[in-house]
């Protein structure tokens, strides 16, 4: 076969081109890419239009956008004119090397391709990175003042807040492309002859010599710009040797004075390159930067080290007073507990007759039921279906029942999918759409079993709350996205909720009828959603019509993040009754960690406790700055978000404001009856008395030498020895605090930090903002720290635990409760300051160890001092632990004191039956028997302890079959008349 053979022809390499269907196919394939791209876009329109937020989402996109083109045009510009004028100017006759003449070889087919793509692909990288960085430079152009000064250089406060991040983001990007862009001037003017070294010998170019001359200037100028904003930051750093935060006396003496001097030579640097490019000398150049390394050395590093060692340590405390001073204040004023009203509290620990009766509204809104331990039971009498659910930790709010104000826990009845037994996506998605309704208790009632009263309750809901929209399509629950609004014909198809035996078998459907996600009228928008959630359902199922909106991010606090990302929300959105609407309660806080001297906190490690133990970590979870700045409210049934400002005055809300013009509504359009239903933020308490934990002492040569650091009591009722045991949660009560009248009140002890269990302080918030439209009551807010005498050794929480679990009769009863298939739990121990001490009361829950137990409120512990009461019901442990006479009636009568069955409001309730009166007497009995038993044994009468230790035994075996009787009869009272047929519940 000839050679010529095996040439390619013409016709032969026109064949070889790429085939119409491979081309068709690419630009197939790339436009299903560019739609899958698109339509995430798309549906984020939808979604922020829908909710009335776009503006939020447009306003990033163009921040964004604007922020990429100045970060890719800053490297992009520089890169690629640094290259072409190294490459324009090198030597045309240039003697190289064999070895410089292979790498142009191998460089030349690709320079042209090099010398644009390298500039692109960094200027890339450098706009992504500047376009994460728009907040910053939206937060400079809407800057607000905070009227305050630092007090080192006098500058407002709002500088250090929104001007010098800016500015060290910029000097940082600008040294960043100046040392690339000097890096590729050397590049290439070494491969093309600019640059050469011989031996010993090196040789520049004079153009090369001008443009890394002039590149190096700039170089350091911006580094002097550099050190020179560094003083500026050490106010808001922890520094070394200082044991607050801020600049200390090294600092303001001999580093920040260190900095402003290095910066000034680095200036001179810069000229002396600057006249090196038109001299074309190094050497004044060289001198000049081994003087700027030196200088580094000696009055950055050496000066401070010196001034600290020899100067401060041995006079510490003398010469940090001024500066711990500053930390103190500006700590203070930060974290928003310098108008704090602080008193000292000569507690008393003796309990004395009548010492209740000026604290009676007090002790009779101790609340008994505890949201931690009570969801079980609100599951097994309240849920009714295994689609139904209510979370693990209740919350706590206050409502007006009969006139008077009542503390509630309070629950919603969300959607819950996992106990769906036909799990297919039409059920999941058009079916099982809402929750229904809320469930509320009295704080300080129980029912004659133990169980909770509730004053709201049922499916229909009815009780004390009134009517109000109870379907639940927005909650903490609810699937990742549900399609409501559709309707074949005219037959609903969302399932509302299960009918009782009255209302026919069955259940009622209902459709969603307001606007509450995007809307699904088009085969676009449900393509897109299609794509989004991966379900060709969306496209395929006769349930989605013109009609059809799709619901999802439907979690409260993912909502209000979305719309407003620019605060740190509460980790407990809490439900309320509000105008007829079930809707959710989001506290949002602005922080930053830029503020001059504050101390900083990591939020997630200082909320953290026994009802938070995993809080999610944020990108800004350092701060040393917060307010309480924005209300948020959820609506349940539509979705809807409004933001309401609530702390108008903190300029970082200011700013954002003026970035998210319309977005946040002002106080006064809130109602009176959302205003009653406001509470101080618990998260933001939480970080308060953490940093009370330290600044609580305002003296500085006391906060010096630390012997009065105060910490947060562990939790008492921790049961798990192999975990170290979290803080106590602070707790949400009705209650007068140091002498004012009685209010919603969040409170927290103190004990000292090295670890001896003695109350040292009373910390307590006024969380009640009143019930005046758009206006908040001037106590609101208000944080008093009551401080107690230390010699007094007034027993903190854990010291009060143990006593309850080593005290004789309390531990001898606990005892018996625990026999047989019961198990005693301890419910939340609750501080209160009454009776001119701190009063501690526990409710104590017996379990089943059945399957489809719950636990029920059998016995309060209550102490005052070192006086110890343990009782059937509160009043009676009071009036036992003061004498019979306790003055106070605390509303815990044992007895179910409303209509237990919805629609028989004028019947009362059964009374208590002889059971547990029986219940107690065997109890009694026991006790007895085992004393006796015990006796028999010290006097060495064996007979007599065989015949206690018999009647020991009888008397146990008669509580326990009690003890079994009543918790068998406690789900059939509690039920109401629309619970529905007996093997759709589970009792406990």
């Amino acid at each position: 076969m000839s050679s010529n053979a095996e040439r390619p022809t013409p016709a032969t390499v026109r064949r070889q081109r790429p085939s119409p269907l491979l081309i068709t196919i690419l630009i197939v394939a790339a436009i299903i890419g560019a739609f899958v791209l698109f339509s995430g876009f798309y549906a984020d329109v939808l979604w922020f239009d829908q909710l009335g937020f776009v503006q939020v989402l447009q306003t990033r996109w163009l921040s964004m956008a604007v922020m990429f083109l100045i970060g890719f045009l800053g490297m992009a510009v520089p890169l690629a004119l640094s290259v072409q004028i190294a490459f324009r100017s090198r030597p045309v006759y240039a003697q190289l090397n064999s070895q410089l003449d292979r790498y142009q070889e191998l460089v030349e087919p690709l320079r042209q391709v090099g010398m644009w793509a390298a500039p692109v692909v960094l200027g890339l990288f450098a706009g992504i990175a500047s376009a994460t960085q728009w907040e910053t430079a939206q937060l400079w152009l809407h800057r607000t003042p905070f009227g305050e000064t630092d007090p080192q250089f006098g500058f407002d406060i709002s500088f250090y807040v929104f001007e010098l991040p800016l500015y060290q983001q910029i000097v940082g990007f600008a040294l960043a492309v100046l040392f690339i862009s000097g890096v590729a001037t050397l590049a290439t003017a070494y491969l093309y002859g600019a640059i050469r070294v011989t031996g010993r010998e090196f040789r520049i170019s004079r153009s090369a010599r001008i443009q890394l001359a002039i590149i190096v200037a700039l170089y350091m100028l911006a580094l002097g710009v550099s050190i020179w904003l560094g003083q500026y930051a050490a106010l808001a750093m922890t520094s070394q040797g200082f044991l607050a935060t801020g600049a200390g006396y090294t600092e303001v003496n001999a580093t920040i004075p260190g900095a402003q001097i290095l910066a000034g030579i680095a200036g001179l640097v810069a000229i002396f390159f600057i006249i090196t490019a038109v001299i074309g000398r190094w050497r004044i150049a060289i001198v000049g930067t081994a003087l700027l390394i030196a200088a580094s050395l000696v009055v950055g590093v050496a000066y401070p080290a010196i001034v600290q060692r020899f100067q401060v340590d041995p006079s510490a405390r003398t010469l940090e007073e001024p500066f711990i001073q500053r930390n103190i204040d500006a700590t203070r004023a930060a974290w928003g507990i310098d108008g704090m009203v602080e008193s000292e509290s000569d507690a008393r620990t003796d309990a004395e007759p009548g010492a209740l009766r000026a604290d009676a509204e007090t002790t009779a809104n101790i609340r008994i039921i505890d949201p931690a331990l009570v969801t079980d039971a609100f599951a097994n009498l309240q849920e009714y279906r295994q689609y139904y659910g209510f979370a693990e930790q209740l919350d706590v709010d206050r409502y007006e029942v009969d006139g008077q104000t009542q503390d509630t826990v309070i629950a919603v009845r969300e959607l819950d999918l996992s106990g769906l037994e036909e799990d297919s996506w039409y059920n999941r998605h058009i079916v099982y759409t809402h929750g229904y309704g809320v469930v509320a208790a009295y704080g300080n009632q129980r029912g004659p079993e133990g169980q909770p009263v509730f004053l709201q309750q049922g499916i229909p809901t009815e009780g004390a709350l009134g009517d109000y929209q109870p379907r639940v399509y927005f909650g903490e629950s609810t699937p990742d996205y549900s399609i409501v609004g559709g309707a074949e014909g005219s037959a609903p198809l969302e399932l509302d909720y299960p009918r009782s035996a009255e209302e026919g078998s069955g259940n009622a459907n209902t459709t969603f009828s307001e606007d509450g996600g995007p809307k699904l009228d088009s085969f676009i928008n449900r393509l897109v959603y299609a794509l989004k959630f991966q379900s060709e359902q969306i496209i395929l199922s006769d349930a989605v019509t013109a009609d059809s909106q799709i619901l999802y991010d439907r979690d409260p606090r993912d909502r209000v993040a979305a719309v407003a990302p620019y605060l740190t929300l509460d980790s407990d959105p809490y439900p309320a009754v509000v105008d007829q609407r079930l809707v959710w309660i989001v506290d949002g806080m602005t922080t930053t960690s830029m503020y001059p001297y504050s101390s900083h906190r990591s939020i997630a490690q200082t909320i953290a406790d026994v009802t938070n133990a995993n809080p999610e970590l944020t990108a800004g979870d350092i701060v040393n700055y917060m307010r309480n700045s924005v209300k948020a409210v959820v609506d349940a049934y539509d979705g809807s978000v409004t933001l309401y400002a609530w702390d108008p005055e903190d300029p970082i809300l200011q700013a954002w404001m003026q970035i998210y013009p319309g977005t946040v509504q002002p106080m006064s359009a809130m109602s009176g009856e959302l205003m009653s239903h406001v509470r101080y933020p618990a998260d933001m308490f939480k970080l308060q008395r953490n940093v009370l934990g330290d600044y609580h002492v305002t003296n500085p040569a006391t906060f010096f030498s630390g012997d009065d650091q105060w910490a947060t009591p562990s939790d008492p009722t921790w049961s798990n020895a192999q975990v170290t045991a979290p803080p106590q949660p602070p707790y949400y009560l009705t209650m007068s605090v140091d002498g004012q009248d009685p209010a919603f009140t969040l409170y927290s002890t103190f004990i000292p930090r090295d670890g001896r269990e003695v109350l040292y302080g009373y910390l307590s918030v006024n969380a009640d903002a009143g019930s005046t439209p758009g206006q908040v009551s001037e106590d609101y807010g208000r944080l008093t720290l009551q401080s107690l005498p230390k010699e007094g050794s007034i027993p903190g929480p854990g010291q009060v635990q143990n006593n309850f679990d080593t005290d004789a009769e309390v531990s001898q009863v606990l005892n018996i409760l625990q026999q047989g298939s019961t198990e005693v739990l301890n419910g939340n121990l609750l501080t209160l300051p009454v009776g001119g001490g701190l009063l501690y009361v526990q409710p104590v829950y017996l379990q089943s160890t059945g399957a489809t137990s719950f636990p029920v409120l059998r016995k309060i512990l209550v102490a005052f001092g070192d006086d110890i009461a343990f009782e059937d019901t509160l009043d009676e442990a009071l009036d036992s632990l003061f004498g019979g006479d306790s003055g106070a009636d605390a509303g815990d009568s044992g007895v179910d004191p409303v209509p237990t069955e919805p629609g028989q409001e004028g019947e009362q309730p059964a009374p208590e039956t002889d059971l547990q009166t029986q219940l107690d007497a065997a109890i009694e009995q026991a006790g007895t028997a085992l004393q006796e038993r015990q006796a028999a044994y010290a006097e060495n009468d064996l007979v007599a302890a065989a015949e206690a230790d018999e009647r020991l035994t009888t008397a146990l075996a008669e509580a326990i079959r009690l003890s079994a009787q009543i918790e068998g009869e406690a789900a059939p009272e509690e039920a109401p008349a629309e619970t529905p047929a007996p093997e759709e519940t589970t009792a406990p």
